[in-house]
């Protein structure tokens, strides 16, 4: 760690007097051979310190031979990511109707028809986990908890909290080693691992989808900084804070860091990637600059008034900041493995903006309200049309292989309850995004037997990301025909 912080203090005070970042900047603060520091391989270099700037794969590093183009084609990753939104949905408005490839999309789903080739519903799915099971009240707690588990929770607000391994969790175990990061955890409603939440289960439950084992939480982050600042500032676990305030200080951005040096690399390098440079600087500095413009904005709040740091203004620009981050971290390959939750189940959150002040989880309790009903559908729409903002990100990103980041990729979109007036837990509202490497066949609505466990289509991903597991929960075998 104290050879990257020589390294990043010589890089920033040359930087700061004019000058290209120096050979001695690898040759006596990173003990790196000199020939490392040349022209064609200074990508090799900011990869290999790992927390200046990530960079996607191009196609001018990439071996010519046919058979290397082949070797490079089959390791481009394959990324998975599951995506949580809470208190189920409105069932009429939501769900497809017909089968196979000429389905049609429920009124709620509208904003994804741009995307229908990318995705599949798959309709039959349950947590049966996330049931009372004899355990009473306390669907919320259980459906976040089950979700990617499918294991029943125990039943406590105290310290003595049970689940067990997250499908995620399974996968960063054989294959976080090779990324930066071995998962990434989002959310819009931060951690909580404590208290009681829903019914006398722990928060713990409730606000966390991703856990290492039965008694260890995944905290997720939901301050787009920090999020930033943890993939592309120093150190590999959130950033040293002496470095972030220098930089802040001289209003130099971690893009401006390495600007001289993506120049020369640009020089360098072929047309099409020159595009995806010039694609990809422009992405991590809008997302910075957004993030700075959202620090601004909370300056004029009360005296005494502690201002969040980081977090957009509206709870759409909130996902919005989270899946360009999220994105940018497949992208760069900085990790292959990703949850958000978009909110927590249970969420009471309103909808102002799109003419729905009540809470949602008051309105999931509609009773055939078709007043409720209708807003309930906004809701639903809403959610929609934040997939499809991240499924044109995924699509217009590209691959090492020259396909898009969705190609290459299982993204997971769904919730554990089905009609949050009935608390059911079958039948849920589950898509299933991307084209796994050519290992999914998108474009479909998938009707399987009712009361499938959706661990089963856990198990299903996890194969095809090289790591078998024999069982998730309370999975009954694999999923075939996705």
């Amino acid at each position: 760690m104290q050879q990257v912080l020589r390294a990043w203090n010589c890089v920033w005070q040359n930087k700061n007097q004019g000058k290209q970042w120096p050979m001695a900047c690898v040759e006596k603060d990173m003990a790196i051979p000199p020939t490392l520091a040349s022209t064609t391989n200074r990508r090799a270099f900011l990869r290999s310190l790992g927390t200046l700037m990530a960079l996607p794969a191009l196609e001018t590093f990439t071996p010519r031979s046919l058979a290397a183009q082949k070797a490079a084609a089959a390791a481009s990753p394959l990324r998975m990511a599951f995506l949580y939104t809470p208190n189920g949905v409105c069932v009429d408005q939501w769900f497809p109707t017909g089968e196979g490839a000429n389905y049609q999309l429920g009124p709620s789903l509208k904003a994804l028809e741009a995307h229908r080739r990318d995705f599949s519903i798959i309709t039959g799915l349950a947590h049966d986990k996330a049931r009372s099971n004899g355990d009473g009240a306390g669907d919320h707690a259980r459906s976040n908890a089950a979700f990617l588990t499918g294991i029943q929770p125990k039943k406590t607000a105290g310290s003595d909290i049970s689940l067990g391994i997250s499908v995620d969790q399974i996968a960063a175990e054989k294959i976080g080693h090779l990324t930066k990061l071995s998962s990434l955890e989002l959310s819009t409603d931060g951690e909580r691992s404590a208290g009681k939440c829903d019914s006398g289960y722990s928060c713990a439950y409730q606000f966390n989808l991703s856990w290492k084992n039965e008694t260890t939480p995944m905290a997720p982050e939901m301050d787009p900084r920090l999020v930033f600042e943890r993939l592309f500032g120093i150190g590999s676990t959130g950033g040293d804070k002496e470095a972030i305030r220098r930089r802040k200080a001289l209003s130099m951005s971690i893009l401006d860091t390495v600007l001289d040096d993506a120049k020369s690399l640009q020089s360098k390098v072929t047309a099409a990637d020159k595009a995806k440079l010039d694609e990809y600087f422009t992405a991590v500095r809008d997302i910075e600059q957004r993030i700075e413009r959202a620090e601004k904005m909370t300056k004029a709040l009360p005296q005494g008034v502690v201002a969040p740091s980081g977090i957009p203004e509206t709870f759409e620009e909130h996902i919005k900041a989270m899946f360009d981050l999220l994105a940018l971290a497949f992208q760069t390959d900085s990790t292959r493995i990703a949850t958000f939750g978009l909110s927590h189940d249970g969420s009471n959150r309103s909808f102002a903006d799109i003419g729905v002040p009540e809470g949602h989880h008051q309105l999931s309790h509609h009773q055939k309200d078709p007043e409720k009903l209708r807003k309930l559908a906004l809701i639903d729409q809403f959610y929609a049309r934040q997939l499809s903002y991240f499924l044109t990100k995924m699509k217009s990103a590209k691959d090492s292989d020259g396909t898009s980041l969705l190609d290459n990729s299982m993204v997971v979109f769904g919730s554990a309850i089905c009609d949050g007036d009935r608390h059911n837990h079958d039948h849920l509202p589950v898509i299933l995004a991307g084209r796994g490497k050519g290992t999914l066949t998108p474009g479909r609505h998938i009707a399987l037997a009712q009361e499938t466990p959706m661990t089963n289509l856990y198990l299903s991903m996890l194969d095809r990301l090289g790591v078998p597991a024999e069982r998730i929960g309370d999975s009954t075998g694999r999923l075939e025909g996705v």
